[in-house]
């Protein structure tokens, strides 16, 4: 399924009360990859822009005056993300503050799956700060050119932390050896079952493995453990 890492900035902390979408990005992964496919606009409110919310990522309604609304870019966006699997970090937000601006102007909310980053990092370290700084910290990804939050940088740096959460999840063995399950942890952080491959040692490989293990035996007098748990298997 297609993945779309996606962020917003907005007005305020609840569209409830009338706040709008001012930034909107997303990008799309490929192969657990960030692609070079992203969506990314500014937009013009048509209100005023919270004092606290300004201060987070630096926009203000002068510098967006010009900016399309957003219902000008709801088609473009829509087509951009399709029915892709959306990854956002505390995603409730987003997409609410989506919908929102989706009914405004008489269209339906969006269907797409939802994986919830925070709810994930919650589950994989709990106890722990799990903002995106945090996260960034504690997978190695270089956010020191984050002084503000914006949209495009959030979803460049969401997507880097989420295939670290999740690196591992997916197989990268064929499918024509035996296989045995084993329980992992999924994006969305359910406990899953995977196949993962098991490849028999060849007959040479038999071979050489036993001679290496009489070798052992023989030097250390009859103590090697290997040796001594065949034995006991």
């Amino acid at each position: 399924m297609k993945q779309i890492v996606l962020d917003t900035e907005t007005t305020g902390l609840d569209h409830k009360q009338g706040h709008r979408i001012i930034e909107v990005a997303a990008i799309e992964l490929h192969g657990r990859k960030v692609s070079d496919k992203n969506f990314h606009r500014y937009l013009n409110p048509e209100r005023e822009i919270d004092e606290g919310a300004a201060a987070i990522h630096g926009l203000t309604l002068d510098r967006l005056q010009n900016e399309p609304k957003f219902a000008e870019i709801a088609p473009a966006l829509l087509e951009f993300i399709g029915d892709a699997e959306l990854i956002i970090h505390n995603a409730p937000f987003d997409i609410g503050f989506l919908n929102a601006e989706l009914a405004r102007i008489g269209l339906p909310p969006l269907d797409n799956k939802v994986i919830d980053t925070l709810k994930v990092a919650k589950e994989l370290h709990p106890g722990k700060k799990n903002n995106l700084n945090a996260l960034c910290d504690r997978y190695f990804i270089d956010n020191s050119h984050r002084t503000l939050h914006g949209a495009l940088l959030d979803t460049e740096l969401l997507a880097e932390v989420y295939l670290g959460m999740t690196r591992g999840q997916d197989s990268l063995l064929g499918d024509d050896e035996a296989e045995n399950e084993v329980q992992s942890l999924s994006p969305s952080g359910e406990v899953i079952r995977m196949s993962v491959r098991i490849l028999p040692a060849s007959e040479e490989e038999l071979v050489l493995h036993n001679a290496q293990l009489a070798e052992i035996d023989k030097t250390s007098k009859g103590n090697c453990v290997w040796k001594q748990l065949e034995i006991q298997a």
